[in-house]
C-alpha cells in the first residue's frame, strides 16, 4: 500500500493556510472548498503555488480533526478571509508515499506507524499529507500519490 518508508529532514516552507477544526465526517466536504479558497486568494495576490497542496494535522481526536490545509508559496501571503500566512516546519520525519484513493489513507497511515514502531522510532504528535497527484491528474485513483510525513521525537 505504501512505498518503503524512510527517515527525512523536512525544510521550512512558507505557505498560505486555512485552519479547520471539524468533525471527522466533514473532512471530505470541507477540504475541497478550503483549497479552492486558498487558490483564489493566491490568484488575487499574484502568488503562484510553490509545491503540492497539503493538510497539516495538529491533533486527531476520535471525533474531530484540528488541522490546516495549505499550499506552499515563495512569497508571504497577506491575510484575507480565512486565509493566513503559515509554514511547513523543518523537522525530522518518517516519510512514505501512498498510491491510491483517499478513502484508504487511514490504512496507509497505519502501515507507516507500524514501520516507525518496528524500527525503534517514536512518533511525534504532528503529521502532514502532501497531495502530489490527485483527481486533477486523472480519474484512476491508482495513479494518485499522497506523501505521508509523521514527525519524530528524538
Amino acid at each position: 500500500m505504501i512505498d518503503q518508508p524512510h527517515l527525512a529532514q523536512s525544510t521550512e516552507q512558507l505557505a498560505a493556510v486555512i485552519h479547520l477544526t471539524i468533525p471527522r465526517e466533514k473532512i471530505g466536504e470541507e477540504m475541497g472548498p478550503a483549497f479552492q479558497e486558498l487558490m483564489a486568494t493566491l490568484g488575487s495576490q499574484g502568488i503562484a503555488p510553490a509545491g503540492p497542496a497539503y493538510s497539516y494535522h495538529f491533533a486527531m481526536h476520535p471525533e474531530t480533526f484540528d488541522f490546516e490545509v495549505g499550499i506552499p508559496v515563495a512569497a508571504k501571503v497577506e491575510p484575507a478571509g480565512r486565509v493566513k500566512p503559515g509554514r511547513l516546519p523543518a523537522t525530522k520525519v518518517a516519510r512514505a508515499t501512498y498510491r491510491g484513493p483517499y478513502e484508504e489513507l487511514a490504512g496507509a497511515w497505519g502501515e507507516l506507524m507500524g514501520w516507525i514502531e518496528t524500527n525503534g522510532h517514536k512518533a511525534g504528535t504532528n503529521l502532514w499529507e502532501r497531495y502530489v497527484a490527485g483527481p486533477e491528474s486523472g480519474a484512476d485513483p491508482a495513479h494518485w500519490q499522497t506523501e505521508l510525513n509523521r514527525t519524530l521525537v528524538s
